[in-house]
């Protein structure tokens, strides 16, 4: 296996794929020649070299966009990182809508999504995976009881009711799951929407077999307050108590429990579509390999499901600062082009509004990794999204329509963004990473690493080995593989952090606590 890799043609750099040691000499194609290039210093694995000088203020070349400009000359052979280059990002920009060429690759990539990424089942096969139909027309693949605190107020309440109240458990019911989170009270204008929004989307999550609502009674986002964001509900399936109302909560909600696990073991497994399935992808700390290895592995499975029909959603808009226009351009129509281009302007408002800087990122764990600039990050973090268009734009706390490719709008925090992907429809979350982080959400949380030295680290984090792409598998291979382990998923099978116990939310607070 070489010790680097140049993805796009036109790069000025290669990442190295292991370290490569001062004086160490590669043979690199430049300019449609080879090139020898001696490392001028030791290139850390993950990290860039250049493969011809750059002159200060050049553009550095990866995947054949640029991800910086140089801050000083560079010599070829040097290690680039953020002490020689720096973001060309400004602040909010002018967009046009350019969907000829973007557009014709979306739809040919769609059309042979298959041939590309199935080593082993054909296109027009009827996959399916064993999942629970609801009443309602929508499908889960867990058939949990939810406790959804209305404020945060009853989170120790709720906590202590799932604890006795798994002790109720049986049949197709697989446990009692408490969702703690700070927030319902105190709370004013789009924070105080966004709770109740993401509230209600989780009591309506076909994850859940049951839910049980409980308030305190005299909070801001109370039951009564919080129904009409429910909207129509099942009222076998979702029970609501209020604390205040009660003499003794546990004993009441344990009661309330029993009945809806009476409800929810009624429904078994039988063997549903993937069309539709809905996969959420987000990415937690980069190294530089995410955009080599698990990114696009996960934009090829996107491509691979939604050419079956299936629906993906990508969220962490600040991390598409930089390569935003790639996505503009494979919006199917003017509209969405439009709707994304709001999403992209209103983050970067919300950054200038609390006078922080718009291209603020990446963090010490991505730069470590070898992440030098947000564009470095944004580039690699929309492979995800495949080759596939843009079929649909979501709004915080909006629950996906439309199958196909959807984009979310949500920051990048990983708690945050994984439960807004939650709440708009996810089934399952694939979160890659080239760090490694042990967080949960609402949903199934795959994680992928980016290399085989932290899957084999800690195998009680990571569930997918995507580095393996960089050893001695094909991308079409681990695709498939990854198609297939997400299958196994929707079916039943835990992953590392459900084996665990690990059960995280977290909601989008942008305003004044009262």
């Amino acid at each position: 296996m070489q010790n680097f890799l140049k993805i796009n043609d036109n790069d000025n750099v290669v990442v190295a794929l292991n370290a490569i040691p001062q004086g160490e000499t590669i043979t690199v194609e430049v300019s449609g020649a080879d090139v020898r290039i001696t490392a001028r210093e030791e290139i850390p694995a993950g990290h860039k070299m250049a493969v011809c000088p750059i002159p200060a203020g050049g553009e550095v070349i990866k995947y054949g966009y640029r991800i910086g400009n140089a801050k000083e000359d560079i010599p070829a052979g040097a290690w680039i990182h953020t002490h020689n280059v720096g973001t060309a990002l400004g602040d909010l920009l002018e967009y046009s809508y350019d969907p000829v060429a973007a557009v014709a690759e979306a739809q040919n990539a769609a059309e042979g999504a298959a041939a590309k990424g199935a080593a082993v089942k054909d296109s027009t096969e009827d996959v399916t995976f064993m999942g629970f139909k609801r009443p309602d027309g929508k499908v889960g693949v867990r058939n949990e009881i939810w406790i959804i605190p209305t404020v945060g107020c009853v989170n120790n309440v709720a906590t202590a009711i799932a604890k006795q109240a798994n002790a109720f458990v049986k049949g197709t019911v697989e446990e009692v799951i408490a969702f703690p989170h700070p927030y319902g009270c105190s709370q004013m204008g789009d924070d105080q929407e966004h709770t109740r929004g993401i509230l209600a989307d989780l009591i309506n999550h076909p994850n859940a077999g049951g839910v049980l609502v409980l308030g305190l009674g005299c909070e801001n986002s109370n039951i009564d307050v919080l129904k009409p964001y429910i909207g129509d509900y099942d009222e076998n399936r979702v029970k609501f108590l209020v604390a205040q109302e009660s003499e003794d909560e546990i004993a009441d909600a344990v009661e309330l429990i029993k009945g809806l696990i009476d409800y929810a073991a009624g429904f078994e497994r039988e063997p549903i579509s993937v069309s539709k399935l809905v996969i959420g992808m987000k990415c937690g700390g980069s190294d530089g390999l995410s955009g080599i290895t698990a990114n696009p592995l996960v934009g090829r499975f996107s491509d691979l499901l939604i050419s079956r029909g299936g629906t993906t959603i990508l969220t962490e808009v600040p991390e598409m600062f930089g390569a935003e226009t790639i996505l503009m351009n494979r919006c199917a129509n003017e509209e969405l082009f439009h709707k994304t281009v709001d999403l992209i302007n209103d983050f970067k408002n919300y950054f200038k509004s609390h006078n922080q800087t718009i291209y603020e990122n990446p963090s010490p764990g991505n730069k470590k990794g070898g992440i030098s600039t947000l564009e470095d990050k944004s580039l690699g973090c929309t492979q995800k999204s495949g080759s596939a268009l843009v079929r649909g734009v979501l709004q915080y706390g909006e629950r996906v329509q439309t199958p196909g490719l959807n984009l979310l709008s949500a920051p990048g925090n990983d708690l945050v963004a994984a439960t807004a992907l939650a709440a708009a429809g996810a089934h399952i979350v694939l979160f890659t990473t080239g760090r490694g982080t042990p967080f949960a959400s609402p949903v199934p949380t795959v994680k992928i690493s980016t290399n085989s030295r932290l899957a084999n680290k800690k195998a009680n984090w990571i569930d997918f080995n995507a580095g393996v792409l960089v050893e001695d598998k094909s991308m079409a291979e681990e695709a498939q593989h990854l198609f297939d382990y997400v299958v196994e998923v929707a079916s039943g099978r835990q992953v590392c952090s459900e084996a665990a116990g690990f059960h995280d939310m977290a909601i989008f607070k942008q305003g004044v606590t009262l």
